[in-house]
């Protein structure tokens, strides 16, 4: 099992750009996500086998996004939302948490990402923000 945290505000997979260069259409990252994208693979870096897995992998991502000013002003709210009693119900969606890490982690954890085979994601609230990801090597079964 590989596991690692990426502290602060976690970033959601933004929707591709595209430019036209000479009638071509390149697409791109937004820079946000490109930049966390970044981060991620530095996180992970620390934590990457030997050798690039090669068969199917499972992964659970578990984004702590900041708490909203309205449960942060209220100790007992904000404590329940630490529990995970109050959950986020706004944007990003919890599966472009999930798109992020694992365009991340290509190269660094595994050869692809289409040898995810199983994916958990979750979204909560923390007073300390943060990505945390577990990979499990699937093949060793």
């Amino acid at each position: 099992m590989i596991q690692f945290t990426v502290y602060g505000e976690p970033v959601a997979q933004g929707r591709p750009r595209a430019t036209q260069q000479g009638g071509f259409i390149k697409m791109y990252d937004p820079e946000k996500s490109r930049d966390y994208k970044d981060y991620v693979r530095l996180a992970a870096s620390e934590h990457a086998p030997a050798a690039l897995l090669e068969g199917p992998v499972g992964i659970m991502v578990v984004a702590y996004r900041s708490m909203p000013k309205y449960l942060s002003k209220h100790p007992k709210k904000a404590a329940a939302a630490e529990r995970g009693e109050i959950l986020p119900l706004s944007k990003p969606d919890a599966d472009n948490y999930l798109k992020g890490v694992k365009d991340a982690l290509k190269g660094v954890i595994w050869r692809d990402d289409s040898q995810v085979v199983d994916a958990f994601v979750r979204k909560r609230y923390s007073a300390r923000p943060r990505i945390e990801v577990k990979i499990k090597d699937l093949s060793k079964l």
